[in-house]
């Protein structure tokens, strides 16, 4: 937290805080945090979702349109970058898809305006405000990991040893093979590091933005009726049309996301 109240820190917003102690793991406590907190109410959010969408009616209304839409979207993208294989992984990329993409949206809810709540009741403060844990490289990473070792897994059981022809495209020169089979092999392994980069660079750079903002709306606004009108007015409007931008980057990125690993399981399915 920024030392000097009147001080509008864009990085207090992605500090992990602890709502409730837990208990120790060989002396380290673990406890249930701000992070953990909004991941439930992610998983509430998307299960309720998917519940009021699967009423298997006739005659489809709005709700059971949407759920079925999306299955759909998931369904095509994974029948046109795996073929007929790529169906088994529709629960696998569907819920990945769906995971990030409501995770990406709740954090960018304006329910921080009851944050002066914290003043009195420091843990409501807390869990009123959103906060969007796809912004933190170990949990894009740890999805980055569980769709990278779905890839080894596939790629191992279904060839073999013969995956590791992965990294050496047919029809290349011996010499060649040399030089190429290490940079493949290099790339192949970055690959779950780019995965996670991507969407956590996406969301932070965003979330800092729309917080830098905010603060020239606050202080402008604190410091005189022209400063407010000069700098705060415009900040304002600019930050209407960002937050407008990042909902498009919300379900962008998660589409990104579920489209990498798609492509990432072709490659296991089908080597080359």
């Amino acid at each position: 937290m920024a030392s000097d109240p009147t001080k509008i820190d864009p990085m207090h917003q992605f500090e992990v805080q602890t709502i409730a102690p837990m208990f120790d793991i060989g002396g380290v406590p673990i406890s249930f945090t701000n992070s953990a907190f909004w991941m439930v109410v992610t998983l509430a959010v998307l299960w309720l979702f998917m519940l009021g969408g699967m009423k298997r009616e006739v005659v489809p209304g709005r709700w059971q349109m949407m759920v079925e839409g999306f299955t759909g979207f998931i369904d095509k993208l994974l029948k046109e970058n795996i073929g007929k294989a790529g169906r088994k992984y529709l629960p696998y990329v569907f819920s990945l898809f769906m995971f990030i993409l409501f995770a990406n949206l709740i954090g960018l809810l304006p329910l921080g305006l009851f944050a002066p709540v914290s003043k009195y009741v420091p843990e409501l403060g807390v869990v009123t405000h959103p906060f969007t844990f796809t912004s933190h490289f170990t949990i894009t990473g740890v999805l980055a990991i569980m769709s990278f070792s779905i890839v080894l897994i596939v790629g191992f059981a279904k060839h073999g040893l013969k995956f590791f022809s992965l990294f050496v495209p047919s029809g290349t020169p011996l010499i060649m093979k040399i030089i190429i089979a290490p940079i493949e092999f290099i790339s192949f392994l970055f690959r779950p590091f780019s995965l996670g980069l991507r969407l956590f660079v996406a969301m932070i750079a965003g979330h800092i933005l729309l917080k830098v903002l905010a603060g020239f709306v606050i202080q402008s606004s604190n410091a005189s009726f022209l400063w407010g009108g000069v700098v705060g007015i415009p900040s304002f409007v600019l930050m209407v049309g960002v937050s407008a931008l990042e909902v498009l980057v919300a379900g962008i990125q998660a589409y990104v996301f579920a489209l990498l690993t798609s492509l990432y399981i072709h490659d296991a399915e089908h080597l080359h």
